[in-house]
């Protein structure tokens, strides 16, 4: 469930105001001007500041400030502009108002505010370094990786605050908190996976922004509390255990206007979890342009699609795999042009999720009976490709 639609933005920022926040890739303090809100689409148009400095009381602080113009890599000039939530984050203060600095509508999404980051970017560029920089306060895992690190004995990161682990199977999140104390954001990425001992969180006290990913296993019990993490402002949670999901929105809606971005979608129960653990599809629940009924019959017909493949390499001779592989293909391409036809849903993600899912059948046929069915994938793609509108 997204945030309901307000008329206003829930923490009072108004067209002129020029905004700041501390910056840690600057190490300052930055400033952006609101250029425009949408209630529609509840945005708010931030132009960022050519400008750096101590933390300014005051729009005079800033002095004679201009529009952040970027040349870095390739993007010849353009002004540093875009459209974000327009909850104004915690971190963030307006310091007042000045004349426009520019009026037209910004033509590119953000998902968080992040003041700073291009201003870093661009001042690296002209000094003549072409690289972002390894940051020490950065860290990136797979969900394997970081069971590895978690298992040994080795001493806390406390320097790491941005935390991203993807992939996860299982993850205790007591263990994550005694390595990673320092952490202001934390992004965890699972594969239907089992995040455990989820309450141990809140005791990352300066959290700022936590976002999850197919993740399961937490409850009520768990939720974050913000009298443990005060600082919080970005709460990003897709597709989670309902519970957990009802918890965490139930006690963070009521910190919007302070300054929490809020977003929980696609709260998923245990059945869902179970039924869904093995299907390659599943991101298509609840898709925008996917009906509840073509999210069904697409399952179905990958489910019809994964019996044929497996009876084949179960049953039938081998000199005969190659045809009937098409044979299967063709049958999946026919069976995705009747069900596009009906509501056009297949793009450019989901083709390649539709090839993606045939990978997915073909490798659990390998892992079933042994390696060396490339022959088999190809034979199948042909026969997608020979009929396939999508």
């Amino acid at each position: 469930m997204s945030i309901r639609k307000q008329a206003t933005p829930p923490r009072l920022i108004t067209v002129g105001d020029v905004v700041a926040a501390h910056s840690r890739d600057l190490g300052e303090w930055t400033a952006a001007q609101i250029v425009r809100l949408d209630a529609d689409s509840q945005t708010a148009a931030v132009l960022e500041l050519d400008w750096s400095g101590p933390e300014p009381s005051s729009v005079a602080d800033l002095g004679d400030v201009a529009p952040l113009r970027l040349t870095h890599h390739s993007w010849n000039g353009a002004l540093s502009f875009c459209n974000h939530a327009w909850v104004l984050p915690r971190s963030h203060k307006v310091v007042g108002a000045m004349p426009l600095l520019h009026d037209k509508p910004a033509n590119c999404w953000a998902s968080g505010w992040r003041l700073g980051d291009q201003l870093a970017r661009q001042r690296r560029w002209e000094s003549g370094v072409h690289e972002d920089p390894i940051a020490a306060w950065k860290a990136k895992y797979t969900g394997e990786t970081v069971n590895e690190f978690l298992s040994r004995p080795t001493a806390p990161r406390p320097e790491v605050t941005h935390l991203t682990i993807t992939d996860i199977d299982s993850l205790d999140c007591a263990q994550l908190v005694q390595r990673f104390p320092g952490a202001t954001w934390l992004h965890l990425h699972g594969r239907l996976g089992l995040l455990s001992a989820a309450g141990e969180l809140n005791r990352l006290t300066s959290l700022q922004g936590i976002r999850i990913v197919d993740l399961f296993g937490m409850t009520a019990e768990d939720s974050l509390r913000p009298q443990c993490t005060p600082e919080l402002e970005s709460v990003d949670l897709y597709s989670i255990a309902a519970e957990y999901a009802s918890a965490m929105r139930s006690t963070w809606r009521p910190e919007i206007p302070a300054g929490t971005y809020v977003s929980v979608v696609r709260a998923r129960k245990p059945e869902w979890v179970e039924e869904n653990r093995n299907n390659p599809l599943r991101d298509w629940d609840g898709r925008e342009q996917i009906s509840t009924a073509t999210f069904k019959r697409a399952v179905a017909q990958y489910k019809t699609t994964r019996k044929a493949i497996l009876h084949v390499f179960a049953e039938e001779p081998a000199d005969v795999r190659s045809t009937r592989m098409e044979e299967i293909g063709r049958a999946y391409g026919e069976a995705f042009n009747k069900l596009d036809r009906r509501s056009g849903f297949i793009e450019t993600v989901e083709r390649e999720e539709l090839f993606a899912a045939l990978d997915h059948i073909v490798n659990e046929a390998e892992a079933l009976h042994g390696p060396g069915l490339e022959g088999a994938r190809d034979s199948l793609v042909v026969g997608v490709e020979s009929v396939r509108d999508w």
